[in-house]
């Protein structure tokens, strides 16, 4: 009993200060690797690069030093870590083929948050889909359709497709179209819609509305009725100026027709 505590201490002798150092590489190293960590999302932040980037990237960065740290440590009380990080590499490449949509989503939504090709608030259309953009997530971008439903998409179906950023200019332009009859006069229903247009504040002096005559249909008289608005007076104005540009035509004794054909009979004698 005497000769194995006796060998227990000449191991601890000859090793204590192995241990000592690995255990002070591991919390130091640990500190260190908060401190750095922290710095560079608070820098991310300070420098107005995306929330959601600042904090991912700060987590990536902590747990790399946490893995060295490690490493370190475990190299300094004499455990090979060659063969551990062989065994890691494995281990990452199977993870990474098993989840290959994931890091594709992944890999997009780094490339969403550093590209901003939209932000939070932005009305956008993509990946078969439009809403307002709620969270930029790092495995899928959430939308709020306009009528209230939430749409979760993921990353890569929007960096794979267009994508339409209806918020990103401040002005927008509405294209209507009214038809008035062949009899009608158009000076008088260009001026009858210019009027609509005039009347109501929401719609922008620059650039200019437009009212011009588009097309001769085959039954009608076609103008086109283009007023630039803000974004948000979007919907609100072309509701608006349909309901009182028809009203505004009616008013002013014009018609709108409707597809008609002649119909010619011959009698055979």
């Amino acid at each position: 009993m005497q000769g194995m505590l006796e060998k227990v201490l000449d191991v601890l002798i000859k090793n204590g200060f192995s241990l000592f150092a690995a255990i002070f590489i591991f919390l130091i190293g640990r500190w260190a690797a908060h401190l750095l960590a922290n710095f560079v999302g608070k820098l991310m932040e300070q420098s107005k690069i995306e929330k959601t980037l600042a904090v991912f990237t700060r987590n990536i960065v902590y747990w790399v030093l946490f893995v060295f740290v490690c490493l370190a440590a475990l190299n300094k009380v004499g455990v090979e870590t060659t063969s551990l990080i062989a065994i890691l590499g494995a281990a990452g490449l199977a993870v990474g083929l098993a989840l290959q949509g994931s890091l594709s989503n992944f890999a997009s939504g780094i490339l969403i948050i550093l590209f901003r090709p939209f932000k939070v608030g932005d009305f956008i259309a993509a990946a078969g889909t439009m809403g307002t953009v709620e969270e930029i997530q790092i495995f899928n971008t959430i939308l709020n359709a306009p009528d209230n439903r939430r749409e979760i998409v993921p990353n890569s179906k929007i960096t794979g497709d267009n994508v339409t950023n209806f918020s990103a200019i401040e002005k927008r332009r509405i294209d209507l179209v009214f038809s008035i009859s062949y009899g009608d006069d158009m000076k008088k229903a260009k001026e009858a819609l210019m009027q609509v247009l005039v009347n109501d504040p929401r719609v922008l002096k620059e650039p200019a509305p437009v009212v011009a005559v588009s097309e001769l249909a085959d039954s009608s008289v076609n103008l086109v009725c283009r007023p630039w608005v803000k974004p948000s007076d979007y919907w609100d104005v072309r509701f608006s100026v349909v309901e009182q540009g028809k009203l505004a035509l009616e008013k002013a004794g014009l018609t709108i027709p409707f597809p008609q054909r002649d119909v010619h009979v011959y009698e055979n004698k």
